[in-house]
């Protein structure tokens, strides 16, 4: 593919106490183009682009950005040449509004003032772009997941981007909203922006792409046209070794029933009745805002039911808080797994250990020796991989701290476990050991949620899916009919 050079990294390298981050990288971003990078976690993915935007000081390389060569890189330097970043991790105030956060620190044009009409305005018109329906006055703190990813797009598009860079940008997103997304990065890409894509779903790279760069444990490993590349290959050239990405085949037929929940109402969801078999995984799918989250909370007692019953194993469960939830051997493995399942600056054993505490403790005074033992046990039956169980979580990669969460509802014993989004942002090799380790889990007999937004991911690991739509459930569809389409048709309410 030719084209104007517009952003050059040459002989990047980035070095951390006992960790080489990006060793001599150089690769060149062409303008117009959709520039896939590819690589697992801890590949140096992230570091690359903190070093464009000059979140990082490199130690040796330089930086080409519209022709202007540097050696060091300023976060203003950056963003007055046109670069702007997406980050994974939302870079919003909660307390502030849509407009407020899409116009951070701008004044009006024509006042030395903030015009706070003036600003709705805007941000009214730059989400129409996007044809959301969201509300520039609302405070991002009451917004979901999904929407707050939109205000993060809204804010860099709204400024003179040149350069935009979106890391796993489609994490949090449903089908249609990564198809709108989509639209606005054809949108940006005929206006002649150059897009760096990164993103663990490959099926995106291949629609999306027009280029993809793969780097492998902090080096450049190769940049190929899409369309000249396969799936397999770039997972080969990702980690290293062939991995065949597939699904696991089960082992045990689902068993009898041991959840059912009947005539739940609450949290925003109505009137919702299903049943869940040991041994099953059960899919539930959605568009963003259907309620699928929501059901979680109410069934983990997050959040108080207005009305309807959940029973366990043929027993009403009285469940009015996550603790209730706990001793009825439910677990919970929240999709915001930074914000609210982990404690990200203690240590794995601790984040492990935690829900279990009072249980060996004796007048207050935790049991080191069953601590070590518990904590070290679920490190090595899940195979997290971290220096130590003193580790802090913070300093581990996505799908290590996703292996935390789920330690942590093993050790509380549960029988019931609902993943929500399961896989976000998890690198592909990864996500097979999690695959695996869910078929293993409902091979024991545990029942399994799992609520995802990758349609893949639910039509591969699912025994049987229910359907969630504004709050209702739409439908139930048994594995032997699995269909995309149908699927999707019941959750936009069509069907």
């Amino acid at each position: 593919m030719d084209g104007k050079v517009v952003l050059s990294l040459q002989n990047i390298t980035k070095r951390y106490p006992g960790v080489l981050a990006l060793n001599n990288v150089s690769v060149d971003f062409l303008e117009g183009e959709v520039h896939a990078l590819l690589g697992e976690n801890g590949a140096g993915k992230s570091t690359l682009i903190k070093a464009v935007a000059g979140a990082i000081e490199i130690d040796s390389g330089t930086i080409t950005i519209n022709g202007h060569i540097f050696q060091k890189v300023t976060p203003h330097v950056s963003r007055s040449l046109g670069v702007e970043v997406i980050y994974q991790e939302f870079n919003l105030v909660p307390t502030l509004s849509v407009a407020e956060n899409i116009y951070l620190c701008e004044k009006s044009p024509n006042s030395a003032l903030y015009n706070a009409d003036e600003f709705v305005k805007k941000a009214s018109a730059v989400l129409a772009q996007f044809g959301v329906h969201i509300d520039p006055r609302a405070m991002v703190q009451d917004l979901s997941i999904a929407d707050q990813q939109i205000v993060e797009i809204a804010k860099a598009v709204s400024k003179n981007v040149k350069i935009l860079i979106m890391d796993e940008p489609s994490a949090p997103l449903s089908v249609s909203e990564v198809e709108m997304m989509f639209n606005i990065i054809r949108q940006l890409k005929a206006r002649g922006v150059t897009v760096i894509y990164i993103s663990h779903r490959l099926e995106e790279v291949f629609r999306i792409s027009d280029r993809v760069t793969v780097l492998r444990d902090g080096c450049y490993i190769t940049t190929l046209n899409t369309a000249e590349t396969s799936r397999q290959e770039l997972i080969k050239l990702m980690v290293g070794r062939e991995l065949k990405e597939s699904y696991p085949a089960r082992k045990n037929p689902p068993g009898e029933i041991a959840l059912e929940v009947k005539h739940l109402t609450g949290n925003g969801n109505r009137d919702i009745s299903f049943t869940a078999r040991a041994g099953e995984i059960l899919g539930i799918a959605g568009l963003v805002g259907a309620g699928r989250t929501e059901l979680a909370q109410l069934i983990f007692g997050a959040v108080p039911a207005e009305k309807g019953e959940i029973l366990i194993s043929g027993n009403t469960a009285q469940i009015h808080s996550p603790l209730d939830a706990i001793r009825h051997k439910i677990g919970f493995l929240t999709e915001d797994r930074k914000g609210q399942g982990l404690f990200l600056e203690m240590s794995v054993k601790w984040n492990i250990i935690f829900p279990i505490l009072k249980n060996i403790s004796k007048y207050g005074v935790v049991d080191t020796k069953k601590e070590d033992q518990i904590a070290g046990h679920y490190k090595d039956r899940i195979n997290i991989k971290t220096p130590s169980l003193t580790q802090k979580v913070i300093n581990l990669s996505g799908g290590n701290q996703q292996k935390v969460v789920l330690a942590k509802a093993l050790a509380a014993e549960s029988d019931i476990l609902i993943f929500d989004e399961p896989t976000r942002g998890i690198d592909v090799g990864a996500k097979q050991e999690i695959y695996h380790l869910m078929t293993e889990l409902a091979d024991l007999g545990k029942t399994i949620l799992m609520i995802s937004s990758d349609m893949e991911e639910l039509l591969g690991m699912s025994d049987r899916i229910i359907v969630m739509c504004e709050g209702r459930l739409a439908g139930e569809v048994q594995k032997e009919n699995f269909d995309q389409h149908y699927i999707l048709d019941l959750a936009s309410g069509t069907n």
